[in-house]
């Protein structure tokens, strides 16, 4: 519930006394508390479908009348391809959109559950719930970066600087048997690149190199792989919505550092 409310921007107690008031008008649980948590009941999948079904045809109608709002979608983006957006879109693109930043993991979970409609992640897998999501593929180089005084002491661990999707970054270093520490784990991708640029230790970036810090192609450090990027759309969202919203944030990828599109769906 908490995080229903911080999506909707609600308080928790709004959010749950309106839980309340639908399951007594439906007349039976939509949720069950698990030792995992809190999951949707069988009724409550039904009411979420039906839910859906009535959201959208209110927007039919509005859009019929001429008077009715746009509708806001919601897109969701690691917060490396945010940054990325944000510095190439004018202010007018928003006036339709939620954005959510968060790291791959977070919008992978909102895609999947269904409050995200068009989701830019990373992604070293799918299974078959993402699978069905995707709309195009794309590969982008990885590399170490650091700041220009940074000093690796021989001998030392390595000091890393990671996220919470960093199992690409760390399994090459225990691939190499290399000896590290990590020092900064952080969502945000500005943190992580202050805690560089400050020299507090090295990261991996999928992109290019910022003009301020350097590559690191160091002995000690492993070789990183290409990084998977997926631009995924809903389960259920309308393909002419889901074709108009990819237009519109794929580009975010469009410079020379990534490979060409691949088309997987």
């Amino acid at each position: 519930m908490t995080k229903a409310a911080g999506q909707l921007g609600l308080s928790q107690p709004a959010v749950t006394a309106q839980v309340k008031r639908l399951q007594g008008l439906i007349g039976g649980q939509l949720f069950v508390k698990t030792p995992n948590g809190t999951t949707v009941t069988d009724l409550g999948e039904l009411v979420l479908q039906q839910a859906r079904i009535i959201l959208e045809a209110n927007d039919q109608m509005l859009r019929l009348s001429g008077r009715g709002n746009p509708t806001v979608h919601r897109v969701g983006l690691s917060s490396l391809f945010a940054q990325r957006l944000l510095e190439r879109a004018g202010k007018d693109d928003f006036s339709d959109l939620f954005i959510c930043a968060d790291h791959s993991s977070a919008i992978r979970k909102g895609l999947i559950e269904g409050y995200i409609d068009v989701a830019c992640i990373f992604a070293t897998d799918a299974d078959s719930d993402l699978s069905k999501t995707i709309l195009e593929e794309r590969a982008f180089p990885a590399s170490w970066v650091r700041s220009r005084e940074f000093v690796h002491r021989p001998g030392a661990p390595i000091p890393i600087v990671t996220h919470p999707d960093h199992d690409w970054m760390i399994a090459q270093l225990d691939k190499m048997g290399s000896a590290y520490k990590i020092v900064l784990r952080a969502s945000d991708h500005l943190v992580r690149l202050s805690a560089v640029r400050l020299g507090v230790g090295l990261t991996a970036l999928p992109s290019s190199v910022p003009d301020d810090l350097v590559q690191s192609p160091d002995y000690y450090l492993p070789q990183l792989s290409n990084l998977r990027a997926l631009i995924c759309a809903r389960p259920g969202l309308r393909k002419e919505v889901a074709t108009r919203l990819l237009q519109r944030v794929k580009g975010i990828f469009d410079d020379k550092h990534h490979q060409p599109t691949v088309l997987v769906q």
